[in-house]
């Protein structure tokens, strides 16, 4: 397995950290236009592995070479947001960034599964799909884990539970259109309106709703 993370920032770098340590790539490969960047993490990373006994190989690159043949491609290039930004205000740029890289990934990957994490992720993950020509089960966005695993998170934090027993289903778009449906998540199987009152429910969705801009306020 050849993964290739594109983007080595925050998200990319901690990405390809955690598939090295999982082991759940043979190769690994960091892209990201600033030169240097991707070289000193990746390397960084690779000479960690013999801590976790992992024989994951991790190259650091500027070039798109580098990452031909790749079975997942994990596109996190793109500007991040800031304070009072919405995931749309990234829209023009981002489409840019991610048309770039989708069109450089498919000439070294056509074979690839694409994994899109750019905000906004919603549309990012069409512009990569209506790029690449790609089949739709080889493009897809990562939101729907992680909304749900906000809310899995917050209910935790809540009732003071282990996450392994709660279950959290949200629907709809990545940001402020998505839905939390309370009644169809549960913990330990009871349904959480069984265990929190309306206006505790009602904190931890509009939480979750807003739990991307929370953490970008912090950084």
């Amino acid at each position: 397995m050849k993964v290739t993370v594109v983007g080595a920032g925050n998200v990319g770098a901690t990405t390809a950290h955690i598939l090295a340590n999982k082991e759940l790539a043979n190769e690994i490969v960091l892209v990201d236009i600033i030169e240097g960047i991707p070289q000193g993490k990746a390397l960084d990373m690779y000479e960690s592995t013999p801590v976790e006994r992992t024989d994951t190989r991790i190259t650091g690159t500027n070039s798109y070479d580098e990452t031909k043949n790749s079975d997942i491609v994990i596109i996190t290039a793109g500007l991040p947001r800031k304070p009072g930004m919405s995931r749309d205000d990234l829209m023009a740029k981002n489409t840019e960034i991610v048309k770039s890289v989708t069109e450089q990934v498919v000439a070294q990957s056509p074979n690839s599964i694409i994994i899109v994490v750019s905000n906004p992720l919603d549309v990012m993950t069409y512009v990569a799909y209506k790029t690449s020509g790609f089949e739709k089960n080889r493009v897809m966005g990562m939101a729907g884990v992680l909304d749900s695993a906000r809310f899995r998170t917050f209910i935790s934090m809540e009732l003071n539970v282990s996450v392994e027993d709660i279950s959290a289903f949200v629907l709809g778009g990545h940001g402020d259109s998505m839905v939390p449906l309370p009644r169809y998540s549960t913990v330990a199987g009871i349904p959480l309106p069984d265990l929190m009152d309306k206006e505790t429910i009602d904190r931890l969705v509009q939480r979750t709703r807003d739990g991307g801009i929370e953490i970008v306020n912090y950084l």
